[in-house]
């Protein structure tokens, strides 16, 4: 449920506007862009999927599975917070390719300034590897797979849930080949 929700914070957080800008063009003068996480940072969104991704994966592994998994969730990790980092050092080259769509030219120097939202981002990539060491270090029982969906062994007669034999079981042995009488 962590990773779950850990994905869904990455994804949310690259939604809003990180970075306000200017540029100049000589048809239309002076500029103002405005440029979302996912576009400033595009391996926020990404590093989002790949988080929900591995919430998923994480329920049908077992302990080395989670292992990987940790792995994966940490370089998710990385991911957002490179790209929080990347935008807080330079947020004008997030502004460059806003500015060369809405005026049809590359800017030559483009004025930018980053909001709060590259710092959220960057807490919010700091919880998530922080998540992930969690995650690789959790004891319990990961070598414990259910049952539910794995065929019966030979001489192992199927029993409902109060231990007797009904006669779907009987219908199951005969399924196997073997004689339920």
């Amino acid at each position: 449920m962590l990773l779950l929700g850990a994905a869904g914070l990455v994804g949310l957080v690259s939604v809003p506007t990180w970075v306000h800008g200017e540029g100049r063009s000589a048809l239309e003068g002076t500029v103002e862009v405005a440029v979302a996480g996912s576009r400033a940072a595009p391996q926020a969104p990404a590093a989002a999927l790949v988080l929900l991704a591995a919430a998923g994966a994480l329920a049908l592994v077992g302990r080395v599975g989670r292992w990987v998994v940790a792995g994966v969730s940490a370089a998710a990790g990385v991911l957002v917070v490179a790209g929080a980092v990347g935008v807080l050092r330079d947020p004008a080259g997030a502004v460059v390719a806003a500015v060369a769509d809405a005026t049809g030219v590359a800017a030559a120097d483009p004025v930018a300034s980053s909001t709060a939202w590259p710092v959220v981002a960057l807490v919010v990539g700091a919880a998530v590897l922080a998540l992930a060491v969690a995650l690789a270090r959790a004891p319990g029982g990961w070598d414990q797979r259910s049952q539910r969906h794995e065929r019966p062994g030979p001489g192992r007669a199927d029993r409902n849930a109060s231990g007797a034999v009904d006669e779907r079981s009987d219908w199951d042995a005969l399924s196997r080949g073997d004689d339920p009488s």
